[in-house]
């Protein structure tokens, strides 16, 4: 078992797990930020920043997206964003502490979760066209195959376990 420890899987999954609980964090970070400013004040800070960046790139497109969705946001719009980034993040990070701690009921939960997010992303891309859609759905796909292989190494190990302790 030393060695499957070790595995490249594992370890993908091990490192996948800490970016998606890293995301999750942040997610927590913005949503909170996001629902304790107000949208005027929002608005600047990112008029601000995306001046900065558009001297340096005047066409740059994750700026301008940056300046133009921050314009249109209305408090609805920024409570509806904070709610959502906020439980979003809980989930993530719940679902990733639970991972650590070993409970075998969180990795089927994980694969559910986590295509439930990547289903959305690919309704969400219908209506966007954003690439960076396609690319988190890919991160999240290649998430679910390494909790589902990951899942099935833990229940083999937990299975020979009681077997262990059953012929003793």
């Amino acid at each position: 078992m030393a060695a499957r420890d070790s595995s490249f899987l594992h370890d993908s999954f091990e490192v996948g797990i800490a970016m998606k609980g890293f995301d999750g964090l942040l997610e927590i970070l913005g949503g909170a930020i996001i629902f304790f400013m107000k949208s005027s004040e929002m608005n600047d800070i990112v008029r601000k920043v995306c001046e900065h960046l558009l001297a340096r790139a005047p066409h740059s497109t994750v700026a301008i997206h940056m300046f133009n969705a921050s314009q249109s946001m209305t408090s609805g719009s920024a409570r509806f964003a904070a709610l959502y980034l906020l439980s979003h993040g809980l989930v993530k990070v719940v679902l990733v502490t639970c991972l650590w701690l070993g409970k075998l009921w969180a990795y089927p939960l994980t694969i559910a979760v986590f295509s439930a997010f990547a289903i959305y992303q690919a309704f969400r891309f219908t209506h966007t066209h954003s690439w960076a859609l396609v690319i988190l759905t890919i991160f999240d796909v290649l998430i679910i195959l390494l909790t589902w292989n990951e899942y099935q190494h833990q229940q083999a190990i937990r299975q020979n376990r009681v077997a262990s302790e059953a012929a003793i």
